[in-house]
């Protein structure tokens, strides 16, 4: 496993780290206790859930399966998006940010956070007070660093001038949805990286599935996100599926998986820190190790890139507050 540094800060993350959105549900505690496991056991060293993730299952299975490794790894969770219907259930203020992230240390079994991110621009919070609370839990030692996840990038650069402006500590990552099929960070938010040093995480490197052939010829295995998660089947057009098609054909040409292809094309991004790939069993896996050392040549990035263009103008996704 390589690793890089995250943005401008001293931390080292693996190239690509383990997301855990599946894990509690699509993948039960006993099989994600294993995938956990085996994944540290391949040298990654970031694990990426979120409060909300399984309806809080994420996090504490992943506080049980840390049981002794705690130290080897880089653990990032987030809060922002709603854990309820009720007020002060969702967004980024002092109130819910505080409850959220002791709801976190107590899932995780952990008293410290390497990376606490906020899961989505919060319009009705100041940045002031997010920030702030950001900063107070920084100096707390309950978080080691912060980030953001879903901010476009007027947002993320408005949040870096707060904390600049009141010596606050600030963002070093943002997670955008960032793949083949889905470049639209491409435009603006990777130029302000590269400017403000920050590291780029993408999240559906591997666009929910389609760009490991799993829905060749409009297919929906049973068991798979789009089977579980009618939401997500939507976002099953004939255009990405077609692309999905070209990459397992170039793959197959190369040598390689589909996934670790699109991976490793990802990887090849200026500002790309590391890429958050899931996993519901842990034979995936290897598909990450081998992007993880896979490098391409020029004529397969330009024919990927060829193939990508379109979707330099059609985001995959992106989760937001409502109203």
């Amino acid at each position: 496993m390589r690793y890089r540094r995250l943005g401008r800060s001293g931390l080292e993350v693996s190239v690509v780290g383990l997301g855990t959105n599946a894990l509690g549900s699509r993948a039960d505690e006993a099989m994600s206790i294993r995938i956990i496991h085996a994944a540290l056991d391949q040298g990654v060293n970031l694990i990426d859930t979120a409060n909300i993730y399984s309806g809080t299952e994420s996090e504490r299975i992943i506080g049980r399966a840390l049981a002794g490794r705690r130290h080897e790894v880089v653990l990032a969770t987030k809060a922002g998006l709603p854990r309820g219907k009720g007020p002060n259930q969702a967004g980024s203020s002092r109130r819910h940010l505080l409850q959220e992230v002791e709801g976190s240390l107590r899932r995780l079994q952990t008293d410290y956070i390497d990376l606490f991110q906020i899961h989505t621009f919060d319009p009705h919070t100041p940045l002031e007070e997010t920030l702030r609370t950001l900063d107070d839990l920084v100096r707390s030692g309950k978080v080691r660093y912060i980030g953001a996840s879903n901010y476009a990038a007027w947002e993320l650069m408005k949040a870096l001038a707060v904390s600049d402006r009141h010596g606050w500590v600030r963002y070093i990552s943002v997670q955008p949805s960032y793949s083949l099929a889905d470049r639209t960070p491409e435009g603006e938010l990777v130029p302000l990286c590269l400017d403000q040093g920050l590291g780029i995480i993408p999240y559906y490197p591997l666009a929910g599935g389609i760009l490991t052939g799993k829905y060749r010829g409009g297919a929906i295995p049973g068991g798979s996100r789009a089977d579980k998660d009618p939401n997500f089947a939507r976002r099953l057009d004939a255009q990405r599926l077609e692309l999905g098609e070209r990459v397992a054909g170039l793959a197959a040409q190369v040598g390689t998986s589909p996934a670790a292809l699109a991976l490793a094309w990802l990887l090849q991004r200026p500002a790309v820190a590391t890429v958050i790939a899931g996993a519901t069993h842990p034979e995936q896996l290897a598909d990450h190790q081998a992007a993880a050392e896979l490098t391409l040549d020029e004529p397969v990035v330009q024919q990927l890139d060829a193939w990508s263009e379109p979707f330099r103008y059609t985001p995959f996704a992106s989760y937001r507050l409502h109203p």
